[in-house]
């Protein structure tokens, strides 16, 4: 039984309706309720949803972006990567000397890949034309649309971090304040060729050319073979069970197996006192195992040398179990691909489908790269890569980086459950272990799972909570030898969106760190 309480600080509560769409932008959930409203189903909702927060969430998704999903048929769960894969002439070479993959310009930019998935979604699932999930999104384009407070701040120290970059400034420019009207012309054509064309012209037309084109004049990579050589691929999700619920999530190249690793170890254990030190450093501690495991292994699935059926052996994690003591165990720091910036989104409808979404430029509005005329902008996915000699992930032609965005999916008993994802970078493994924990340990309903603060184990496997977590419980945690630091605000623990099936429709939850809501009918 769903617990009803709400203990956490939120000026929310969770919804429940027959047909569900959250995210973190109240206009991508109109435009995904409206195609549900059309007779579209909850792929149709998911697609016009995603298509539209290209546009009013720019600085964590676009044009430019991956996207991969998991979803519920209605009879089985069926997932898509839509990861795009390094460019041809990305050899090691072209690297030789540097310490690390660039964070930004061109040769951070890998093939874009969420139009492939917005093109196979709608082919295999979808109810509704192609081209009717982008009206929404065009019309804010063209006509505009007002800027949220989160999106104006993000908006504003993008116009300092993209400043070297005069194609990003010429489209994106000067930063909009917050309720400000913005037009975005160049993406509205896009996108109305995109949906003309059934995606055709972003791989292998027009759109191809014009991104090839603006490469060679400023020295990047891409190519348009490489666009043309792109595929979506459907994939089996993994599964790892959990009490007496399964978590599903996409195989490697994301980290979603993290998560399960983490599981793993923490079904072993009885569950704590709810929001106790006890509690959270035993989740700190699986977590700190999971994430030392994604960071040495997880790469593109053809060049990783340990499988995923050893990352989940069950003798093994019942050896990571057993290892965990009282004390914080101290592991060799290493360094994890980090970013903050992704959208995640969920919607269900009341025939049983249920989509677990999500779509990232990686970092903020990407690699600053914008195609001229266009309004793409190109993400940096490429900073995912390795340098490291002989690394799974290192980097190479034709490869697909260790990629952080993870939709999560839970089934129990064969049947569908929870459709969720915590946006945030690493935060995203980690934050499948918290609500995986706070829905199925705990009883909690979404919207307080969401609400309740949370922590993070950091790339030094330092552990920064957030504000509300007891004094007490840091000092515990601290005691054990944790090097507990408190972060000044929410900012850096991601954003929730979750549908939880029930007997009489959905529960929906949409985070409170973020401006979007859950909404349904």
């Amino acid at each position: 039984m769903t617990d009803p309480s709400l203990p956490y600080p939120s000026q929310r509560a969770p919804l429940g309706a027959a047909n569900v769409v959250a995210t973190s932008q109240p206009l991508a959930v109109a435009a995904g309720l409206d195609a549900l409203r059309r007779g579209g189903n909850a792929v149709d909702a998911a697609l016009a949803t995603a298509i539209t927060l290209t546009i009013v969430e720019p600085c964590m998704n676009g044009i430019g972006s991956d996207a991969f999903a998991i979803l519920w048929d209605g009879e089985q769960l069926a997932a898509i990567n839509g990861s795009g894969r390094a460019p041809a002439l990305w050899t090691p070479q072209r690297f030789a000397g540097r310490s690390r993959m660039p964070q930004f310009g061109w040769d951070s930019v890998t093939v874009p890949g969420a139009v492939s998935v917005w093109v196979a979604l709608s082919a295999r699932y979808g109810r509704l034309p192609f081209e009717r999930l982008f009206e929404d999104a065009i019309r804010y384009a063209e006509g505009g649309f007002q800027v949220g407070p989160r999106t104006a701040m993000h908006w504003a120290e993008a116009a300092t971090l993209y400043a070297d970059y005069p194609d990003f400034g010429a489209h994106f420019l000067p930063a909009p304040a917050f309720g400000e009207r913005v037009r975005l012309p160049d993406a509205a054509r896009t996108l109305r060729e995109i949906a003309e064309t059934n995606g055709e012209s972003f791989y292998r037309g027009a759109l191809a050319e014009r991104m090839e084109a603006a490469a060679i004049a400023q020295g990047g990579a891409l190519r348009a073979d490489d666009l043309a050589a792109h595929r979506a691929d459907w994939v089996e999700p993994l599964a790892q069970r959990y009490r007496d619920v399964t978590l599903h999530e996409i195989p490697p190249n994301g980290q979603g197996i993290a998560a399960q690793i983490a599981l793993g170890i923490l079904g072993h254990f009885e569950p704590p006192a709810r929001d106790s030190a006890d509690a959270l450093h035993l989740q700190i501690e699986a977590m700190k195992i999971a994430l030392r495991a994604a960071a040495d292994h997880i790469a593109d699935p053809a060049a990783m040398q340990t499988g995923v059926e050893a990352l989940l052996d069950a003798t093994s994690l019942a050896r990571a179990a057993a290892g965990i003591t009282e004390r914080a165990a101290p592991l060799p720091p290493r360094a994890l691909p980090t970013s903050p910036d992704t959208v995640y989104l969920c919607a269900a409808d009341a025939d049983g489908m249920m989509v677990s979404f999500i779509q990232s430029n990686y970092y903020g509005f990407g690699s600053g790269i914008v195609v001229p005329g266009t309004g793409i902008a190109l993400q940096n996915r490429g900073f995912g890569f390795s340098l490291e000699p002989g690394h799974p992930n290192e980097v190479g032609p034709g490869k697909r980086p260790f990629h952080t965005i993870i939709p999560g999916f839970v089934t129990e008993s064969g049947a569908p459950r929870l459709a969720f994802g915590v946006m945030g970078g690493p935060m995203q493994a980690q934050g499948h272990v918290q609500m995986m924990t706070r829905l199925f340990d705990y009883g909690q309903n979404p919207q307080a799972a969401s609400d309740a603060p949370r922590w993070q184990v950091m790339a030094d496997y330092s552990v920064l909570l957030e504000p509300g977590v007891p004094e007490l419980v840091a000092a515990d945690l601290a005691e054990r030898g944790h090097d507990v630091r408190i972060a000044a605000n929410h900012l850096d623990f991601g954003g929730a969106q979750l549908a939880l099936r029930t007997d009489d429709g959905y529960l929906a939850g949409s985070d409170h760190r973020k401006e979007g809501h859950a909404g349904g009918f």
